[in-house]
């Protein structure tokens, strides 16, 4: 695949790839805060370089801080990652056994090499779904028969802001990242998503109606926006 790589401003670099199926300009930042532009195999770099120019303001927004996954970090609520440097291998992989993460990779390369700290997030998030589709829709349905709340269904994703959502249809979708929450917060979520199912928008009558089943909902609610449905420490 044709491409090359361009220099958006002195501290920000990008590389533009020349797709025979693309039909349009598409911009994406990878999980390694790589910046990608697909542009249609006849369109010049340049018509690339302009259109990621045109979104720099969308590209400062999405772009976070570079985050580490430390080794022994726990994820979610029933595994650990685990680092593993080894002079056997030159390719980086990953395996998850019995509750840990393994991130085998070779030994000359740091474990914050963002190629190794892209594989630890896949394999993180894979451990995650498994996680919040085990345990969930559980807790999900016993709050639900507790409180008195009906639903359509309930399925996980992986969000980038959201922690929930459920639409008119009473449909719900939990984002996976709510396991590193602790069950108190986790139990916010899942009501605030049960709520929407009787009250659709946010308002006086929303918020009355979960207080109603969760007194200190306003404490619960400044406490999950601490939060951000991330993985890693700053490095």
């Amino acid at each position: 695949m044709a491409h090359k790589d361009f220099a958006l401003d002195e501290s920000t670099s990008i590389t533009i790839y020349k797709r025979r199926s693309s039909r349009s300009l598409r911009l994406s930042i990878a999980a390694d805060g790589k910046i990608r532009v697909s542009i249609p195999y006849w369109a010049p770099y340049r018509a690339g370089l302009e259109f990621a120019k045109s979104r720099r303001n969308w590209i400062n927004e999405q772009r976070k801080p570079a985050l580490e996954i430390t080794d022994g970090q726990a994820i979610g609520k029933a595994h650990h990652l685990q680092y593993n440097p080894s002079s056997d291998t030159t390719q980086i992989r990953s395996r998850i056994k019995h509750g840990q993460i393994i991130i085998t990779y070779p030994d000359v390369m740091d474990s914050k090499d963002p190629k190794i700290q892209a594989v630890a997030l896949k394999a993180s998030i894979r451990a995650l779904r498994v996680q919040a589709e085990q345990l969930l829709p559980i807790r999900l349905k016993e709050l639900a028969e507790k409180h008195g709340f009906e639903y359509s269904s309930v399925s996980v994703k992986n969000m980038k802001s959201r922690w929930g959502s459920c639409d008119q249809r009473r449909n719900i979708v939990l984002n996976v990242y709510l396991v590193q929450l602790p069950w108190d917060l986790i139990d916010y979520v899942l009501l605030h998503e049960l709520t929407h199912t009787k009250v659709l928008k946010h308002g006086p009558v929303f918020w009355k109606a979960m207080a109603e089943d969760l007194p200190d909902v306003q404490q619960r609610r400044k406490m999950v926006l601490k939060h951000q449905p991330i993985l890693g420490h700053p490095m």
